[in-house]
């Protein structure tokens, strides 16, 4: 369980930091073969390119868990807790259907491509596997953060109706 629990916290963080490292290194290398050496990685640039685009598909999964992904917050301002609650409880919908679709589709795609790529051949299922596992983590993430507004909006509920309990008990 403590497993479980450190993974959940921790699981996109190191992920990202890894490919940060990474992909920085092969491109520094690169750079210093090219105008040190003058002689260039055939690989490096395709490897830091596809290390980019699952930096970006994690990345979505890390921005939904920490509640840092684009929003647009004009109209939650115009309501109080409960409207912002039910708000945000919309847009993750919104947001885990759209995960999902790109998911299933994404499957779709990963299991008919056939082809390597130019450099390093490797097979680019791996490469179009990115938005499916970027998408996968993303809809558990928008699964949690749901799972939270609609066990705060039962307490809010819960609340409010403590409040009129004790409002009614002041005036009788």
């Amino acid at each position: 369980m403590k497993i479980i629990r450190w993974l959940d916290k921790h699981f996109e963080e190191y992920i990202l930091v890894c490919l940060s490292v990474l992909t920085v290194t092969i491109i520094f290398l690169q750079v210093i073969m090219r105008y040190v050496f003058d002689n260039s990685l055939t690989w490096s640039e395709e490897l830091a390119r596809y290390m980019f685009i699952w930096l970006i598909y994690i990345g979505v999964s890390y921005a939904v868990k920490e509640k840092r992904h684009l929003g647009v917050d004009a109209i939650t301002m115009l309501f109080q807790e409960k409207g912002k609650l039910l708000i945000a409880l919309l847009a993750n919908a919104l947001f885990l259907i759209f995960a999902l679709v790109m998911t299933y589709f994404g499957v779709d795609i990963v299991l008919r491509i056939t082809r390597e790529s130019a450099a390093m051949q490797i097979p680019l299922s791996w490469i179009y596997a990115a938005p499916v596992v970027g998408m996968t983590l993303t809809s558990i993430r928008l699964i949690q953060n749901m799972t939270i507004e609609i066990k705060q909006l039962k307490g809010l509920k819960h609340r409010n109706s403590n409040q009129a309990t004790d409002e009614q008990g002041e005036t009788a």
